[in-house]
């Protein structure tokens, strides 16, 4: 079903005629608009997904004040006309809007002076979080919970692989579901030869710094602009928040691709760019845990693709580049278990880079 904003959403912002209201592609989750006042973006409306609460607005609110106070450039949620942080359609979903923020979006780092541009990007934003005091109004539930990700995969693997006789879906995705049953305990597999994840502090972070992510103000020369996306902020680990940043940022060839690849020389170039600003915050367990993050989120999300081929509910698809969700899931989840394969492989030497790298 098409989702539109309705009249009364808005006229909440007082957004009638005067502007022009298009999808904005490109995210997973959110349905995504620009708002446009004579051809230029002034705001961008978002219907959420019932993954986040309402809630997640004052977080989003709070801590985007914050990050301004500090100099950084970041979107800032805008009130409605009569100053509430959402609205709520007949569906009873919740909308809100945010303020424009130029920049350019790139779905696979180019090269290693953007991944050192982006690098210095989030070592901005964790410097200046560093000293935030908010208790955050919605807390996302098994974030990062990799033993819970793998028992909701492991669940859909039961004995035998499924068959027309057991699996209650249309022809065409059987096969489909085959293979991940296959792959389903392949990735388990790998996962039982993670290495151990350290006790670490919870630091406020981003929670999902893929690439696409982070707005650049230049790509020639580099220069970091904004990250966006930020319903996701809260405390987590820095092995899950620049290990999931390293997944996406060191496979330029993207999560979508047949074959994957670890750049350790994207990795090198934004972990020293990210040192350079913020490595001093962080203690020598928690810059090796980078390495482990990585690993094991690559294994995790790959879990979590498999899980959505038999769910298929949760995660946004390409209908153009493939025939249903789960196809899409299926290559996904394929290319994470093979990029944590590839992780795998240079474990040492990404291990050098992070206690190489100094603030």
């Amino acid at each position: 079903m098409t989702v539109v904003p309705t009249d009364e959403v808005r006229a909440a912002w007082g957004w009638q005629r005067d502007v022009e209201i298009a999808p904005l592609t490109g995210g997973l989750i959110n349905t995504t608009f620009v708002v446009r006042r004579a051809g230029q973006p002034v705001a961008v409306l978002q219907r959420l997904h019932p993954v986040f609460a309402a809630e997640v607005n004052l977080d989003l609110e709070a801590v985007t004040a914050h990050l301004a106070g500090h100099g950084l450039l970041t979107p800032r949620l805008i009130r409605t006309r009569d100053h509430q942080a959402w609205v709520v359609d007949a569906d009873e979903r919740p909308w809100r809007a945010l303020t424009w923020v130029d920049g350019v979006t790139v779905h696979a780092v180019p090269g290693a002076d953007v991944a050192r541009a982006g690098g210095e990007l989030v070592g901005r934003f964790h410097r200046a979080v560093a000293g935030l005091d908010h208790d955050y109004a919605f807390v996302r539930a098994g974030v990062h919970d990799t033993a819970a990700h793998l028992a909701r995969l492991r669940a859909h693997l039961g004995p035998p692989p499924p068959d027309a006789s057991t699996v209650d879906v249309v022809v065409e995705d059987l096969e489909v579901q085959v293979e991940a049953f296959l792959l389903g305990r392949e990735i388990l597999a790998a996962a039982d030869e993670l290495p151990a994840m350290p006790t670490l502090p919870r630091r406020h972070g981003h929670g999902d710094l893929k690439i696409s992510n982070l707005l650049f103000a230049s790509l020639a020369p580099a220069r970091g602009a904004a990250l966006v996306d930020l319903d996701t902020l809260g405390r987590q680990t820095l092995a899950f928040e620049l290990g999931d940043a390293m997944r996406s940022w060191c496979n330029p060839r993207g999560e979508d691709a047949g074959a994957v690849g670890f750049d350790l020389a994207i990795f090198a170039a934004a972990i020293e760019g990210w040192a350079a600003v913020a490595g001093e915050l962080v203690s020598d367990d928690e810059r090796r845990s980078i390495v482990t993050g990585l690993e094991t989120v690559c294994v995790e999300l790959a879990a979590r693709f498999a899980t959505d081929v038999f769910d298929d509910r949760y995660f946004g698809w390409d209908p153009v580049r493939f025939p249903s969700r789960r196809a899409h899931n299926l290559v996904r989840a394929r290319g994470q278990l093979a990029l944590a394969a590839a992780v795998r492989a240079a474990r040492a030497d990404a291990l050098d880079i992070v206690r190489g790298a100094r603030g």
